[in-house]
């Protein structure tokens, strides 16, 4: 019996270019298809019971009826098989399934494309280019058609009771509805759970992002089993507290202190920026809520005569802003921003940005989607997550779930 080494030099004895291996009519394909043609020749023996030209299989009633010609798209490019038939036609090839013209994975290739933001022309050039395969639109249609069954599953499951931080935001898509192109709010649910993996809890579209839309949204999430956020983090959008109250009346609302100090610097001249900057830091980066109404009271005197507005606008949302000095330096590290969510939103807008408008509410949902698939595989935990989880369970003790 030859050594694998031995039949691996014997194959390529005759290979002088990359094309001999790798190429339409090179090593690689003919070893594809005589492997793939072998295997089934073996699965029919199995059913049988008994080997090729066998004498145990005289007279039993079903014997081998020649092969059927069968064209097989895959990483290989498209590939003339011989699948093998028996008299009763009762063989079911497991290999390559009858009617099954794609090769496993090769789904997987046209929906990592269409993730990527890819429409239906350029993933059917693709694969024409890197695989010499031709893709009808109708196919790729077919195989993106079947994730609207999996994002309707995923936005229906149930979830954990207790999500400690949860970031509330939207971004804009454009897409079509009646007849018309038109702008449209998806709202997006991050939730940190009590392991300190993020998790995306849902996508929800509406034609504005608005405070009641947003209590429509977190009324479903206390439906599918979310009984209680710790900290919610939003943006300063109006009416939006109010709404998590409702729904969550025990949950902490957040103002994200990022969006407060570029809000306020939109303001202020390029010459003074930084100046300013600063000074709000001092109010931020205060140890306890006095000291950091006193740094307020600070700003306003040296900066209220000629930028009155920023003032106005931290006394508006103070409530939103006060919670931060609570929480430890461990938990402000991770609630000072929903640079989380921004993150996410932002790898979103990579995704849709080069299909221009979407056909479809569906269409922008299922790229949405397998992008946020893509993307889970590289998040990793929060960092210092047990010391954040041990403040939680002293500031809400109650609270905190008993088999954490």
């Amino acid at each position: 019996m030859k050594k694998p080494k031995d039949l691996i030099d014997e194959l390529l004895a005759g290979c002088k270019t990359p094309a001999d291996i790798a190429g339409e009519n090179g090593l690689l394909k003919q070893l594809t298809k005589a492997i793939i043609e072998r295997a089934m020749q073996a699965e029919l023996t199995t059913h049988l019971g008994y080997e090729k030209h066998s004498v145990e299989g005289h007279n039993t009633g079903n014997s081998r009826n020649g092969t059927s010609g069968k064209r097989l798209k895959g990483d290989f490019g498209t590939l003339e098989i011989a699948v093998p038939r028996d008299r009763e036609a009762s063989f079911e090839p497991q290999l390559v399934a009858k009617g099954e013209t794609r090769w496993h994975g090769f789904d997987d290739k046209i929906l990592s494309l269409y993730a990527r933001g890819m429409t239906t022309r350029e993933i059917q050039g693709h694969l024409e280019e890197m695989y010499q395969v031709e893709v009808s639109p109708t196919l790729i249609s077919n195989v993106t058609e079947a994730v609207m069954d999996e994002v309707k599953a995923w936005q229906s499951r149930p979830l954990d009771a207790v999500y400690p931080i949860v970031y509330l935001d939207a971004l804009v898509v454009k897409m079509r509805t009646d007849g018309r192109v038109e702008n449209r709010a998806v709202h997006v649910a991050l939730g940190i759970g009590m392991d300190g993996n993020k998790e995306v809890l849902g996508l929800w579209t509406t034609a504005n992002e608005g405070a009641k839309f947003w209590l429509q949204v977190l009324t479903e999430l206390k439906n599918r089993g979310l009984k209680d956020i710790f900290i919610a983090c939003v943006d300063g959008l109006k009416g939006f507290p109010q709404a998590i109250e409702t729904v969550y009346p025990k949950t902490t609302v957040q103002l994200c202190i990022v969006h407060m100090t570029r809000a306020s610097l939109n303001y202020v001249s390029w010459k003074e920026r930084k100046e300013v900057a600063m000074d709000l830091k001092a109010i931020y980066r205060a140890a306890t809520g006095e000291q950091a109404e006193r740094q307020l009271a600070a700003f306003e005197a040296k900066w209220n005569r000629k930028y009155p507005t920023i003032g106005a606008l931290w006394r508006r949302n103070w409530q939103g802003v006060v919670p931060f000095f609570q929480f430890s330096a461990e938990i402000r590290k991770i609630v000072y921003t929903t640079n989380a969510i921004e993150s996410l939103n932002m790898s979103l807008r990579k995704a849709i940005k080069i299909r221009g408008p979407f056909p479809s509410e569906d269409a922008a949902l299922k790229v949405m989607y397998l992008a946020l698939r893509n993307l889970a595989g590289k998040w990793h935990s929060v960092q210092n997550w047990r010391e954040a989880l041990n403040c939680f369970a002293m500031l809400w003790e109650d609270r905190f779930p008993a088999t954490t």
